[in-house]
């Protein structure tokens, strides 16, 4: 499978629970934190779900 580079670029602060429950989840606490997934379903639709506040790339 293919890899995926995200990394968190704006604060989590005054955000809905759920987008802060997201973050946590895909391994992200600060900003300029970097983690890499495999490209699943699931890892995609939650970045989409958060893609405001993380950027991505192909790892």
């Amino acid at each position: 499978m293919a890899k995926i580079r995200v990394t968190q670029v704006r604060s989590a602060i005054k955000r809905p629970q759920n987008q802060k429950r997201t973050l946590t989840a895909l391994g992200l606490r600060k900003i300029g934190q970097v983690v890499e997934h495999e490209t699943t379903p699931n890892i995609l639709g939650m970045i989409s779900k958060v893609k405001h506040l993380v950027s991505t790339e192909e790892a």
